[in-house]
């Protein structure tokens, strides 16, 4: 193909035999990374199982379930900063093989937990191994797509994600259906060895020619803030009491400690996250609105789970089988959302996509013991389109903002305020969720003894045990438990439904508009690239 005489040449930055091969290596990553996502969506499904007592559980508490999910996202999310430096200095493929490794490992010794205790912590052990798989795999796209592919490739990528979600809840589904609880943990070991040999043949390892220092005082300090705030939230919604002193200490000391974590970042010489990025008003809205996102959709998607299968009385794989049209959704449209950019620019697409995601979340309202399934199903595919046409733009909008050497950095950014978000969203709504539900549950159970009230109170799976064990007396309390958490989900939803419209906001007001076309030189005017500094 000629170049015209006026326009720049462009120079490619990638080798040759890798950009032959990108294609097959974006599959890997995607296999890669759907470890990581069929994980938590698996995991959401089963909460239910989990609660069930032993044998078919582990008999965990609605606040167990919730650090099942969060030790996980939590560990996650603070060493995400390490891993991505990490990996921009040792090289993005063995960091990716490392971390496959440890999360295979977490997982196996997760499926033969005996107790919750146990669970919280081989998912935090592979949560520490996921941290070095999820930047890499968004590093090393960026390394082998030149940057006019690169939003095709992310918005490819993004997709995978609605593949994990819509793999995960029907793999769960039938794994419960014919073996132990369990086996959705283990189901990850031959994903984690057909993924390890593809990386070895196909994936090359790329690095920052100029790494700067680690920074550990700055990681430990971002994990103990993490940890201490949604610690105290999710104290919060077991006291159904936020005012308490167990609840106050360590939402306080958590915020305390992340202050100070962005002033040692901001005098840092060799910061886990150059705070100077934030300054970017699309870049700081890109990532907050992946945040505010993810905060919205994890706690309903926790919470749904409940409703789905203790309300509505669907087995696990039928259940998952209803989240499907939102993964179909992002699927179908987040590869092709960035031709919708092209038309009407980022902050448009992105603030429509929150609109729609914030209207699926206010549907929930609609939601009582009879909706009929196809009303559900069309609030979930509109959810992922609006997901699908949210996450394509903010993470390109986040990682072309970045110098490419810098890749793992970005992804880990990118990735941080998704997982923090999803992480505070489900202890924020779980805590809203388990405080409501307990308000109005508690005035129908005077009649139980006080050590089965207290019980009975926690959530509507406890409640409904309670209920079994009474026989047929137990079936007021079984039509009252469902009328309130039908009361707590439409409080939470609202709650969910006002943070993603926030979220629309913040991308109205700060993402950037359709760019300028190009000017069209005179017949005797120069030509002047679009992309020239003037």
């Amino acid at each position: 193909m000629s170049i015209p005489s006026g326009a720049p040449a462009v120079v490619p930055q990638v080798p040759e035999a890798v950009h032959r091969r990108r294609w097959a290596i974006l599959a890997v990553l995607m296999f890669s990374l759907l470890i990581v996502v069929l994980d938590n969506s698996i995991l959401n499904v089963a909460v239910k199982t989990i609660a069930s007592p032993s044998p078919t559980g582990l008999g965990a508490t609605q606040s167990e379930l919730e650090w099942a999910i969060n030790s996980y996202t939590l560990v996650f999310a603070g060493l995400l900063f390490t891993a991505g430096l990490l990996g921009d200095r040792l090289g993005r493929k063995k960091v990716l093989l490392f971390g496959i490794v440890l999360f295979g490992i977490g997982s196996a010794l997760a499926a033969m937990s005996g107790s919750p205790g146990e669970l919280i912590t081989w998912r935090a052990l592979m949560g520490f191994g996921a941290a070095f798989v999820m930047p890499a795999t968004l590093a090393v796209l960026m390394n082998v797509f030149e940057r006019d592919e690169q939003p095709k490739a992310i918005g490819i990528w993004a997709g995978s994600v609605g593949l994990g979600i819509a793999i995960g809840p029907i793999t769960g589904g039938l794994l419960l259906e014919h073996f132990w609880w369990g086996s959705i943990f283990l189901v990850n070991v031959p994903v984690v060895i057909i993924a390890l040999v593809a990386m070895v043949v196909l994936v090359p390892d790329s690095r920052d020619p100029r790494p700067g220092r680690l920074d550990p005082f700055g990681v430990v300090l971002s994990i103990i803030g993490l940890v201490l705030l949604v610690y105290g939230i999710i104290r919060g919604g077991e006291l159904a009491d936020f005012t308490d002193v167990s609840v106050l200490l360590p939402v306080i000391g958590g915020i305390v400690v992340l202050v100070g974590f962005v002033l040692h970042e901001k005098r840092s010489s060799s910061p886990a996250i150059d705070i100077s990025y934030f300054r970017k008003p699309a870049f700081a809205a890109a990532v907050a609105a992946i945040a505010l996102v993810f905060f919205a959709l994890m706690g309903v998607t926790f919470f749904s789970a409940f409703y789905m299968q203790s309300v509505r009385g669907w087995s696990a794989l039928q259940s998952g089988l209803l989240i499907l049209p939102l993964a179909i959704a992002q699927m179908v449209f987040s590869p092709r959302a960035r031709f919708v950019v092209d038309r009407f620019g980022a902050r448009v697409v992105c603030t429509v996509g929150m609109l729609l995601v914030a209207g699926g979340l206010a549907a929930f309202v609609l939601f009582d013991a009879t909706t009929p399934v196809w009303v559900m199903c069309l609030v979930f595919f509109v959810q992922g389109t609006g997901m699908a046409h949210v996450m394509p733009p903010v993470t390109v909008a986040v990682m072309q903002a970045l110098p490419r050497e810098k890749a793992g950095s970005g992804s880990a950014v990118n990735n941080t305020f998704r997982q923090v978000g999803g992480a505070l969203g489900i202890a924020v709504l779980g805590s809203v969720l388990s405080t409501v539900y307990r308000g109005d549950i508690e005035g129908h159970l005077d009649a139980l003894p006080a050590a089965a009230r207290d019980v009975a109170g926690e959530s509507i799976e406890a409640t409904l045990g309670v209920a079994e064990k009474m026989g047929p007396a137990g079936t007021p309390l079984v039509a009252a438990a469902h009328d309130a958490f039908i009361s707590a989900m439409h409080v939470t939803a609202i709650g969910s439904a006002v943070v993603a419209l926030l979220g629309a906001i913040v991308v109205a007001l700060f993402l950037p508009g359709r760019p300028p076309a190009a000017k069209v030189p005179a017949p005797d005017e120069p030509a002047v690239p679009a992309n020239a500094e003037l």
